[in-house]
Protein backbone atom coordinates (compact mmCIF):
# COMPACT_ATOMS: atom_id res chain seq x y z
CA UNK A 1 0.00 0.00 0.00
CA UNK A 2 1.34 3.45 -1.01
CA UNK A 3 1.93 6.23 1.51
CA UNK A 4 -1.13 8.50 1.99
CA UNK A 5 -0.91 12.02 0.59
CA UNK A 6 -1.50 15.15 2.66
CA UNK A 7 -5.09 15.70 1.53
CA UNK A 8 -6.06 12.16 2.37
CA UNK A 9 -4.60 12.62 5.84
CA UNK A 10 -6.57 15.87 6.22
CA UNK A 11 -9.79 14.09 5.30
CA UNK A 12 -9.03 11.28 7.75
CA UNK A 13 -8.35 13.88 10.42
CA UNK A 14 -11.71 15.59 9.83
CA UNK A 15 -13.49 12.23 10.03
CA UNK A 16 -11.67 11.45 13.28
CA UNK A 17 -12.54 14.88 14.74
CA UNK A 18 -16.24 14.24 14.08
CA UNK A 19 -16.00 10.68 15.33
CA UNK A 20 -14.33 11.82 18.53
CA UNK A 21 -17.15 14.25 19.30
CA UNK A 22 -19.89 11.70 18.62
CA UNK A 23 -18.07 8.99 20.54
CA UNK A 24 -17.52 11.21 23.58
CA UNK A 25 -21.17 12.21 23.80
CA UNK A 26 -22.85 8.85 23.36
CA UNK A 27 -20.57 6.39 21.56
CA UNK A 28 -20.78 5.34 17.93
CA UNK A 29 -17.81 7.23 16.52
CA UNK A 30 -16.96 4.14 14.49
CA UNK A 31 -19.97 4.96 12.31
CA UNK A 32 -17.89 7.87 10.98
CA UNK A 33 -14.31 6.66 11.37
CA UNK A 34 -14.46 3.11 9.98
CA UNK A 35 -16.24 4.00 6.71
CA UNK A 36 -13.73 6.84 6.23
CA UNK A 37 -10.83 4.41 6.56
CA UNK A 38 -12.49 1.92 4.22
CA UNK A 39 -13.05 4.60 1.58
CA UNK A 40 -9.63 6.17 2.00
CA UNK A 41 -7.64 2.93 1.98
CA UNK A 42 -9.42 0.39 -0.24
CA UNK A 43 -6.19 -1.63 -0.57
CA UNK A 44 -5.74 -2.12 3.18
CA UNK A 45 -6.65 -5.41 4.80
CA UNK A 46 -9.61 -5.61 7.21
CA UNK A 47 -7.29 -6.11 10.17
CA UNK A 48 -5.29 -2.98 9.21
CA UNK A 49 -8.50 -0.96 9.08
CA UNK A 50 -9.66 -2.27 12.46
CA UNK A 51 -6.25 -1.76 14.09
CA UNK A 52 -5.81 1.78 12.78
CA UNK A 53 -9.33 2.66 13.87
CA UNK A 54 -8.49 1.44 17.39
CA UNK A 55 -5.34 3.56 17.54
CA UNK A 56 -7.28 6.68 16.57
CA UNK A 57 -10.14 5.86 18.92
CA UNK A 58 -8.05 5.16 22.03
CA UNK A 59 -6.62 8.68 21.91
CA UNK A 60 -10.08 10.24 22.01
CA UNK A 61 -11.50 7.85 24.60
CA UNK A 62 -8.55 8.56 26.90
CA UNK A 63 -9.21 12.30 26.87
CA UNK A 64 -13.00 12.01 27.11
CA UNK A 65 -12.66 9.50 29.98
CA UNK A 66 -10.49 11.94 31.93
CA UNK A 67 -12.87 14.82 31.18
CA UNK A 68 -15.90 12.84 32.34
CA UNK A 69 -14.02 11.68 35.45
CA UNK A 70 -13.15 15.23 36.48
CA UNK A 71 -16.61 16.67 35.81
CA UNK A 72 -19.08 13.81 36.48
CA UNK A 73 -17.17 11.74 39.06
CA UNK A 74 -18.47 8.28 38.06
CA UNK A 75 -18.42 5.59 40.74
CA UNK A 76 -15.10 3.78 40.20
CA UNK A 77 -16.35 0.76 42.17
CA UNK A 78 -18.51 0.01 39.15
CA UNK A 79 -16.52 1.63 36.35
CA UNK A 80 -13.10 0.05 36.97
CA UNK A 81 -14.19 -3.63 37.30
CA UNK A 82 -16.42 -3.20 34.25
CA UNK A 83 -13.46 -1.77 32.33
CA UNK A 84 -11.30 -4.72 33.41
CA UNK A 85 -13.84 -7.23 32.10
CA UNK A 86 -14.22 -5.15 28.94
CA UNK A 87 -10.45 -5.29 28.33
CA UNK A 88 -10.43 -9.08 28.71
CA UNK A 89 -13.39 -9.38 26.37
CA UNK A 90 -11.74 -7.17 23.76
CA UNK A 91 -8.56 -9.30 23.78
CA UNK A 92 -10.69 -12.40 23.20
CA UNK A 93 -12.73 -10.64 20.53
CA UNK A 94 -9.63 -9.44 18.66
CA UNK A 95 -8.24 -12.98 18.68
CA UNK A 96 -11.54 -14.32 17.35
CA UNK A 97 -12.09 -11.47 14.92
CA UNK A 98 -10.09 -12.91 12.06
CA UNK A 99 -11.95 -16.25 12.35
CA UNK A 100 -15.54 -15.01 12.41
CA UNK A 101 -17.14 -14.05 9.07
CA UNK A 102 -18.04 -10.39 9.35
CA UNK A 103 -21.12 -10.97 7.18
CA UNK A 104 -22.72 -12.80 10.09
CA UNK A 105 -22.70 -9.71 12.29
CA UNK A 106 -24.77 -7.21 10.32
CA UNK A 107 -28.20 -8.90 10.50
CA UNK A 108 -27.81 -9.55 14.23
CA UNK A 109 -26.60 -6.01 14.95
CA UNK A 110 -29.48 -4.55 12.92
CA UNK A 111 -32.08 -6.42 15.00
CA UNK A 112 -30.38 -5.33 18.23
CA UNK A 113 -30.24 -1.69 17.11
CA UNK A 114 -33.92 -1.68 16.16
CA UNK A 115 -34.78 -3.10 19.57
CA UNK A 116 -32.53 -0.56 21.34
CA UNK A 117 -33.93 2.40 19.40
CA UNK A 118 -37.54 1.26 19.76
CA UNK A 119 -37.19 0.68 23.50
CA UNK A 120 -35.59 4.09 24.02
CA UNK A 121 -38.27 5.91 22.01
CA UNK A 122 -41.08 4.01 23.75
CA UNK A 123 -39.86 5.19 27.17
CA UNK A 124 -39.39 8.97 27.05
CA UNK A 125 -38.24 9.12 30.68
CA UNK A 126 -35.53 6.48 30.19
CA UNK A 127 -32.12 7.72 31.31
CA UNK A 128 -33.26 11.11 32.62
CA UNK A 129 -32.02 10.21 36.08
CA UNK A 130 -30.23 7.42 37.92
CA UNK A 131 -32.33 4.77 39.67
CA UNK A 132 -30.23 1.64 40.05
CA UNK A 133 -32.06 -1.65 39.56
CA UNK A 134 -29.55 -3.84 41.41
CA UNK A 135 -27.40 -3.51 44.49
CA UNK A 136 -24.13 -4.96 45.72
CA UNK A 137 -22.81 -8.05 44.00
CA UNK A 138 -25.70 -8.26 41.54
CA UNK A 139 -25.00 -4.74 40.34
CA UNK A 140 -21.26 -5.31 39.94
CA UNK A 141 -21.79 -8.74 38.38
CA UNK A 142 -24.19 -7.31 35.79
CA UNK A 143 -21.75 -4.47 35.03
CA UNK A 144 -18.93 -7.00 34.56
CA UNK A 145 -21.01 -9.12 32.19
CA UNK A 146 -21.95 -6.04 30.17
CA UNK A 147 -18.30 -5.00 29.95
CA UNK A 148 -17.12 -8.45 28.88
CA UNK A 149 -19.85 -9.04 26.27
CA UNK A 150 -19.47 -5.62 24.65
CA UNK A 151 -15.68 -5.98 24.87
CA UNK A 152 -15.79 -9.20 22.82
CA UNK A 153 -17.90 -7.44 20.21
CA UNK A 154 -15.57 -4.42 20.10
CA UNK A 155 -12.46 -6.53 19.68
CA UNK A 156 -14.02 -8.55 16.88
CA UNK A 157 -15.76 -5.76 14.96
CA UNK A 158 -16.35 -2.53 16.86
CA UNK A 159 -18.85 -0.02 15.40
CA UNK A 160 -21.42 1.05 17.98
CA UNK A 161 -19.52 -0.19 21.02
CA UNK A 162 -19.98 3.02 22.98
CA UNK A 163 -23.69 3.18 22.13
CA UNK A 164 -24.24 -0.42 23.23
CA UNK A 165 -22.42 0.29 26.50
CA UNK A 166 -24.50 3.41 27.15
CA UNK A 167 -27.78 1.63 26.44
CA UNK A 168 -26.88 -1.35 28.63
CA UNK A 169 -25.92 0.92 31.52
CA UNK A 170 -29.15 2.89 31.14
CA UNK A 171 -31.56 0.11 30.24
CA UNK A 172 -30.18 -2.74 32.35
CA UNK A 173 -28.52 -1.07 35.34
CA UNK A 174 -30.67 2.06 35.56
CA UNK A 175 -28.14 4.88 35.15
CA UNK A 176 -28.97 8.27 33.69
CA UNK A 177 -27.52 8.97 30.26
CA UNK A 178 -24.76 11.28 31.52
CA UNK A 179 -23.52 8.86 34.19
CA UNK A 180 -23.79 6.02 31.68
CA UNK A 181 -21.69 7.91 29.14
CA UNK A 182 -19.00 8.57 31.75
CA UNK A 183 -18.71 4.89 32.66
CA UNK A 184 -19.02 3.79 29.03
CA UNK A 185 -16.01 5.92 28.08
CA UNK A 186 -13.83 4.16 30.66
CA UNK A 187 -14.97 0.75 29.44
CA UNK A 188 -14.51 1.80 25.81
CA UNK A 189 -10.97 2.95 26.60
CA UNK A 190 -10.30 -0.53 27.99
CA UNK A 191 -11.75 -2.29 24.92
CA UNK A 192 -9.60 -0.20 22.60
CA UNK A 193 -6.53 -1.04 24.67
CA UNK A 194 -7.39 -4.74 24.71
CA UNK A 195 -7.74 -4.87 20.92
CA UNK A 196 -4.45 -2.98 20.43
CA UNK A 197 -2.65 -5.48 22.66
CA UNK A 198 -3.40 -7.99 19.90
CA UNK A 199 -3.15 -5.77 16.82
CA UNK A 200 0.11 -3.91 17.58
CA UNK A 201 2.31 -7.04 18.01
CA UNK A 202 0.76 -8.37 14.81
CA UNK A 203 2.03 -5.29 12.92
CA UNK A 204 -1.47 -4.38 11.74
CA UNK A 205 -1.51 -0.65 12.59
CA UNK A 206 -1.01 2.00 9.89
CA UNK A 207 0.88 4.30 12.26
CA UNK A 208 1.03 7.55 10.28
CA UNK A 209 -2.69 7.50 9.58
CA UNK A 210 -3.59 6.30 13.06
CA UNK A 211 -1.59 8.99 14.84
CA UNK A 212 -3.08 11.79 12.72
CA UNK A 213 -6.56 10.46 13.40
CA UNK A 214 -5.69 10.04 17.07
CA UNK A 215 -4.68 13.69 17.43
CA UNK A 216 -7.93 14.84 15.83
CA UNK A 217 -9.93 12.33 17.87
CA UNK A 218 -8.48 13.87 21.03
CA UNK A 219 -9.86 17.30 20.11
CA UNK A 220 -13.27 15.86 19.23
CA UNK A 221 -13.36 13.76 22.38
CA UNK A 222 -12.52 16.69 24.65
CA UNK A 223 -15.11 19.00 23.10
CA UNK A 224 -17.74 16.25 23.01
CA UNK A 225 -17.30 15.31 26.66
CA UNK A 226 -17.52 18.95 27.77
CA UNK A 227 -20.63 19.45 25.63
CA UNK A 228 -22.35 16.39 27.11
CA UNK A 229 -21.56 17.43 30.68
CA UNK A 230 -22.80 20.97 30.06
CA UNK A 231 -26.03 19.93 28.30
CA UNK A 232 -27.01 16.99 30.53
CA UNK A 233 -29.12 13.83 30.19
CA UNK A 234 -31.72 15.12 27.73
CA UNK A 235 -29.08 16.24 25.22
CA UNK A 236 -27.19 12.92 25.48
CA UNK A 237 -30.44 11.01 25.00
CA UNK A 238 -31.27 13.02 21.86
CA UNK A 239 -27.82 12.39 20.37
CA UNK A 240 -28.13 8.71 21.31
CA UNK A 241 -31.39 8.36 19.36
CA UNK A 242 -29.87 10.12 16.34
CA UNK A 243 -26.75 7.94 16.37
CA UNK A 244 -28.74 4.71 16.73
CA UNK A 245 -30.99 5.84 13.87
CA UNK A 246 -27.94 6.49 11.68
CA UNK A 247 -26.59 3.05 12.55
CA UNK A 248 -29.91 1.43 11.59
CA UNK A 249 -29.83 3.15 8.19
CA UNK A 250 -26.21 2.27 7.46
CA UNK A 251 -26.25 -1.32 8.70
CA UNK A 252 -29.68 -1.87 7.14
CA UNK A 253 -28.28 -0.74 3.78
CA UNK A 254 -25.20 -2.94 4.21
CA UNK A 255 -27.40 -5.93 5.09
CA UNK A 256 -29.63 -5.34 2.08
CA UNK A 257 -26.55 -5.11 -0.18
CA UNK A 258 -25.15 -8.28 1.41
CA UNK A 259 -28.41 -10.11 0.59
CA UNK A 260 -28.45 -8.72 -2.96
CA UNK A 261 -31.58 -6.62 -2.41
CA UNK A 262 -30.02 -3.36 -3.61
Amino acid sequence: MTEPDVWLLVLMGLAALTAGWVDAVVGGGGLVQLPALLLGFPGASPVQILATNKLGSICGTTVSSLTYFRRVRPDLRTALPMAGFALAGAVLGALLGTRIPKEAFNPIILVVLLAVGGYTLARPSLGHGTGLRFRGRRHHGAAGLIGFAVGVYDGALGPGTGSFLVFALVGVLGYGFLQASAKAKMANLATNLGALLVFVPAGAVMWEVGLVMGACNIVGGYVGARTAVARGDRFVRAVFVLVVGAFVVKIGWDTAAQLGLV
